[in-house]
C-alpha cells in the first residue's frame, strides 16, 4: 500500500477524558501530528456524570465545578488543533508492515497512526441501579444516580447511598443546601478518601451497616425508604423528599482489551514510562495500572506527560525527553504574541 496516500498521524489518542485531552494539548507541545478521538459526541469522559461537582485537587486550580473544568481542558487541548473525531468507538487494532497501525471503528472507519495512546478512562460506563421491585418508576422525579443541579435539594430532606468517593462528595455538597441529608452504606468502612469522609461525618446523618430494602411513594415520588441492617436484618423507616443512589458504574471497555495488552485485575499493565505491552501503544489515566498509580484528575495529566514523552522518544530516539517548559517553548511565541497583544 501507498503511504504517500494515506492520512498519516504520529500520535492518536482513543478517550476524551482528562488524561486524553490533556495528551492532546502536551502532544501539541511535541510538534506531533494529533488525532483524538472518542466514542462519545462530546469531550469530557467519566467527569460529565458529575458536572456540578466541585473539584478541588488539580494544582494551581481554585475549588471548580466540574462542568467549568471539562470546558477548560476542551479549549486547551484544542490549543495546537489536533483532529479531533467523535462519536467513533475503535474495536480493531492491526500493525501493517510498515509498523503503521490501522484501528478501525465499530461503524467502520480506518483511522492510520505511528503510535496509540489509550486513554480510554472507566470505559462505556453503566449506572449500577437499585435493583429492587418499582425502583424505575420514580426515576423521573426523586430517584437520582447523577446530579446535575444542586438547587433541587435545598431544604430537602436527602438519603444518599453509597460509600465511594462520589457518594460522599454529592453528601458534602447537598448537605449545604438541604434541611438533612442521611447517608446509607452496607458496611461501616467508606471507601472515599480520609478528609472528605470525616468532613461527611461532621455534617450528615450516617446509618452503617445499612441497605435499601423497599422504596414506598405516592405516584412517582418517593416518600419513604425501608432500610435493612445488613448484619441483624432489622428494619428501620426513613422519610426522605429526594434520594440519590451512587452504588458505582459498571465498566465495559469493548473491543480494545482484545487487542492482546498484558492487564491487571483494574486496568491495562504498563511500565514506569507508561509503555504497554505492545511496542508503539502507550497507556494514561484510569484505563491503565502500575505500582505507584495516582487515581486522581492530576494523576491523569501526569500519566498523559509521560506516555506522550514516550510516543515521541519511540517515533524519533534521538529527541529530548521531554517538551520544553512553555515559558520558553517556541511553540508558544506566536500564541504569547496574540494574548499580549489583546
Amino acid at each position: 500500500m501507498n503511504t504517500e496516500k494515506l492520512d498519516i498521524y504520529d500520535i492518536t489518542i482513543i478517550g476524551g477524558g482528562p488524561a486524553g485531552m490533556y495528551a492532546a494539548f502536551y502532544s501539541g507541545m511535541r510538534a506531533m501530528r494529533t488525532k483524538l478521538i472518542d466514542a462519545k459526541e462530546e469531550l469530557g469522559g467519566f467527569m460529565r456524570t458529575y458536572p456540578e461537582k466541585l473539584v478541588w485537587d488539580v494544582g494551581g486550580v481554585d475549588p471548580i465545578h466540574c462542568e467549568k473544568l471539562i470546558d477548560s481542558l476542551i479549549r486547551q487541548a484544542k490549543t495546537f488543533d489536533p483532529t479531533i473525531v467523535l462519536g467513533q468507538e475503535i474495536a480493531r487494532m492491526e500493525r501493517r508492515d510498515d509498523n503503521v497501525f490501522v484501528v478501525t471503528s465499530k461503524t467502520g472507519e480506518s483511522h492510520y497512526t505511528r503510535t496509540i495512546l489509550l486513554c480510554a478512562g472507566r470505559g462505556m460506563t453503566q449506572i449500577q441501579k437499585l435493583h429492587i421491585e418499582g425502583a424505575s418508576r420514580y426515576e423521573l422525579n426523586n430517584l437520582h444516580y447523577t446530579i446535575t443541579d444542586l438547587s433541587r435539594f435545598k431544604d430537602k430532606r436527602v438519603l444518599i447511598s453509597g460509600g465511594g468517593d462520589s457518594a460522599v462528595d454529592w453528601a458534602n455538597e447537598i448537605v449545604k443546601l438541604a434541611k438533612q441529608v442521611t447517608v446509607v452504606h452496607r458496611r461501616d468502612e467508606f471507601t472515599a478518601h480520609e478528609q472528605p469522609v470525616a468532613q461527611m461525618k461532621a455534617s450528615a446523618k450516617i446509618m452503617t451497616p445499612y441497605i435499601i430494602s423497599r422504596l414506598y411513594g405516592a405516584g412517582d415520588r418517593i416518600e419513604s425508604i425501608a432500610l435493612e441492617h445488613s448484619e441483624t436484618g432489622a428494619i428501620e423507616h426513613i422519610e426522605a423528599d429526594e434520594v440519590v443512589v451512587n452504588h458505582g458504574f459498571d465498566r465495559d471497555f469493548g473491543d480494545l482489551l482484545k487487542w492482546g495488552l498484558d492487564k491487571e485485575d483494574y486496568g491495562v499493565s504498563v511500565d514506569p514510562r507508561m509503555r504497554t505491552s505492545i511496542p508503539g501503544i502507550f497507556g494514561a489515566g484510569d484505563f491503565i495500572t502500575y505500582g505507584s498509580k495516582v487515581r486522581l484528575i492530576a494523576g491523569a495529566f501526569n500519566d498523559a506527560v509521560l506516555a506522550v514523552n514516550s510516543a515521541k522518544l519511540y517515533l524519533e530516539p534521538t529527541a529530548s525527553d521531554m517538551a520544553g517548559v512553555s515559558s520558553h517553548n517556541e511553540r508558544f511565541n506566536e500564541k504569547n504574541k496574540a494574548i499580549m497583544h489583546e
